[in-house]
């Protein structure tokens, strides 16, 4: 019998030759998650895994919605909240110039004993053979970094990691709760911290730092069929707590890392316990006084290292800082290392860490995960002489002194021969670029305008680092970075701010 021939009109052989490169595409889609999924084994758990036609802030489903893990309560898990807590606004948020396709995997950490670990994993397509771990500031989610972090190094090529430090958020509670805080001294809501509860010791934020970077290049390999080349630390806040842990502890899973404003642990002091309680006893005082910056209440405020107030309108950064942190700080500190001490019949306000140490045995707890600053990969910290939650000079400060005291690179404070002095001994480099004027939120500069941002800082440093790291480039010298300028590399102010507010 004679062959027919069908004639097929050109749009249709577009058509078909479209729909079998959808569904190879597809295939290939369910493989690269199946394989993803699979290499990890019995590691993780409640696996969710896509293959992502963006893995930018600009798709919405690339963060999750707040209360979206089923069986917990409201607030325990908020992840559009946390991308928002570091960012700057909208219009300051970084830059998307196109769609990165890739795969994205959310899971549980299945070996945590409090079932609370989390891991993020985002892998693109187009793929620069680096990896980035995100630490987590505050109490939040791995889906912390999204704007910060994640937004700006996926459209770069790079693999994106991310953990919530092994615990959740919070959840409501009231006064008769043990383990709850008030959210600040004039409310009437009170909340638990799961980091206060059993099993959540700090220890575990530098383990689940570490332990992300493991598994993220056990991803790597499983979706590129080999390890990353290069793997930097990121994070800000706690989240840069973590990256200093991980330089310092764990220099076989990192090649460096940015810290924004990290927080510093001491037990000797300084430390969130030594100075809050002087911000939380004195700030009502200085209200009552009508705000004065010469009273004897700011005087105090500002002598436990804090900076000057600074007001616009009806609000204050001190009164921002009154209203969100201070107190709720101090007391989710105090009951996770001093639990014996009665926080609401004795005062948080009164809290006296170095008197207490004779029954509390806080420095021994605190000692446990102090930042050593004794680095074994470069790191840089970026810091806001406005930060008035972890004020510059008894955290970034501090920590740059432990590192100078451990053997690393020297800040010379004599105004009169500031100058920076490298050390040629092997040791990996640190550098501290502080930001005049920027402080530990980044939304404040909306209600304060003479505040700086520090995101297009923190970033910039991140591509020095990666330049340092691969290609031998020096890295500026510690520096000043003035309002409107940046990082440079013979800056006009090198060394500290000389004062932290500039006009």
């Amino acid at each position: 019998m004679k062959k027919q021939k069908i004639a097929v009109s050109s749009p249709t052989v577009r058509y078909l030759g479209a729909l079998v490169l959808l569904l190879g595409a597809g295939a290939a889609q369910a493989d690269r998650c199946a394989g993803l999924i699979k290499a990890f084994g019995n590691q993780l758990a409640d696996v969710s895994c896509v293959d992502s036609a963006d893995l930018t802030t600009a798709n919405p489903a690339t963060t999750p919605a707040n209360n979206s893990l089923p069986g917990l309560p409201p607030f325990a898990f908020t992840p559009q909240t946390d991308r928002a807590t570091i960012a700057p606004d909208a219009a300051n948020r970084t830059p998307i110039t196109a769609p990165v396709p890739g795969v994205q995997l959310n899971a549980r950490i299945a070996s945590d004993p409090t079932g609370q670990a989390r891991f993020l994993l985002r892998l693109p397509e187009k793929w620069n053979g680096r990896l980035v771990v995100a630490g987590a500031s505050g109490t939040r989610s791995e889906f912390n970094g999204d704007f910060a972090w994640s937004d700006y190094v996926v459209q770069k090529g790079y693999a994106y990691a991310s953990q919530n430090k092994g615990v959740l958020n919070l959840k409501f509670s009231d006064a008769s709760d043990p383990l709850a805080c008030r959210l600040n001294p004039t409310s009437p809501l009170w909340v638990q911290f799961y980091d206060n509860g059993p099993g959540q010791e700090f220890t575990r934020w530098r383990d689940y730092m570490v332990l992300a970077s493991k598994l993220a290049h056990k991803g790597a390999v499983a979706n590129y069929g080999k390890s990353p080349r290069y793997t930097y630390a990121v994070g800000t806040s706690n989240g840069a707590y973590q990256v200093r842990r991980a330089v310092e502890s764990a220099p076989e899973w990192f090649d460096g890392g940015v810290d924004w404003e990290g927080t510093f642990v001491d037990e000797n002091g300084p430390n969130l316990l030594t100075d809050l309680p002087t911000a939380v006893l004195n700030y009502p005082d200085y209200v009552a006084g009508g705000m004065s910056p010469a009273s004897t209440a700011a005087k105090n405020i500002r002598g436990a290292g804090f900076p000057p107030d600074l007001s616009a309108g009806t609000t204050s950064l001190w009164a921002l800082n009154s209203a969100s942190f201070w107190e709720v700080t101090l007391c989710q500190w105090q009951k996770r290392v001093d639990p014996t001490y009665d926080t609401y019949g004795s005062g948080p306000e009164n809290y006296n860490y170095i008197g207490r140490l004779s029954v509390s045995k806080a420095d021994e707890s605190i000692a446990d995960f102090a930042t050593t600053g004794r680095i074994k990969r470069p790191l840089i910290t970026v810091a806001g002489t406005m930060d008035a939650l972890l004020p510059i000079d008894r955290h970034a400060r501090a920590y740059a002194r432990k590192v100078v005291a451990n053997g690393g690179e020297r800040m010379d404070d004599d105004d009169d021969r500031r100058h920076h002095k490298q050390h040629h001994d092997g040791n990996p480099a640190y550098r501290l670029y502080e930001v005049q004027n920027g402080n530990h939120i980044e939304t404040y500069k909306l209600s304060l305008p003479q505040l700086e941002l520090i995101q297009p800082h923190a970033q910039r440093a991140f591509d020095l680092l990666v330049s340092h790291v691969e290609k031998g480039k020096n890295l500026p010298p510690n520096q000043c970075i003035g309002r409107g300028a940046a990082i440079a590399d013979a800056p006009a102010q090198p060394g500290h701010c000389a004062e932290l507010l500039a006009p």
